[in-house]
């Protein structure tokens, strides 16, 4: 199983989008390099105020590009990095992978998939209704999330658009992605 990188942001502030940028560098153990949410530790607001000695699950957020496109046939206009995501793919079912699998961003680095993205309210203010797009419930009544996936870096390395994504399942039995 195979994708592609379409788009990487990143931002050295708390704002709720990214910027694109024409490269990021993935460090092993801490995030993307001068992004605000990079640390061994957790770095999301709400988890800081809640236990700043988490460890940090959240280093990278994956969206997948196919998202945006549901969203645009929904009457909602999001780009890449509007969601604060970055890395942007296409071509992989991100939110079908299993805790665990590993994700070679081109040709030297990797994330681990931890869990799923949980959107808050700040969706909403981004874009009026926003919010229920992206999470909500399938015919048994369970929350569905579709604001991506988080992950850690194993391996540091430069990440640009088109850069092939490779998908690395773990050994099974396969655990179902939760929200982190």
């Amino acid at each position: 199983m195979s994708g592609t990188v379409t788009v990487v942001s990143s931002n050295e502030s708390y704002t709720f989008t990214k910027p694109n940028r024409e490269s990021v560098t993935l460090l092993a153990g801490l995030g993307v390099e001068g992004d605000v949410h990079a640390g061994v530790t957790v770095k999301h607001r709400s988890r800081v105020a809640q236990d700043p000695t988490q460890p940090n699950l959240r280093q990278v957020h994956l969206i997948h590009e196919e998202l945006f496109d549901e969203l645009r046939e929904a009457g909602y206009e999001v780009a890449p990095g509007d969601l604060g995501e970055n890395v942007t793919t296409r071509g992989i079912d991100l939110l079908a992978l299993p805790v665990g699998t590993l994700l070679h961003l081109g040709d030297e680095a990797v994330v681990e998939v931890t869990g799923l993205r949980n959107p808050c309210l700040q969706i909403d203010n981004f874009q009026d209704g926003l919010l229920k797009q992206v999470v909500g419930r399938d015919e048994a009544g369970n929350i569905v999330r579709k604001a991506g996936v988080m992950s850690v870096v194993t391996t540091g390395g430069t990440v640009r658009p088109g850069d092939q994504v490779r998908v690395e399942l773990p050994a099974e039995p396969h655990r179902p992605l939760e929200r982190v």
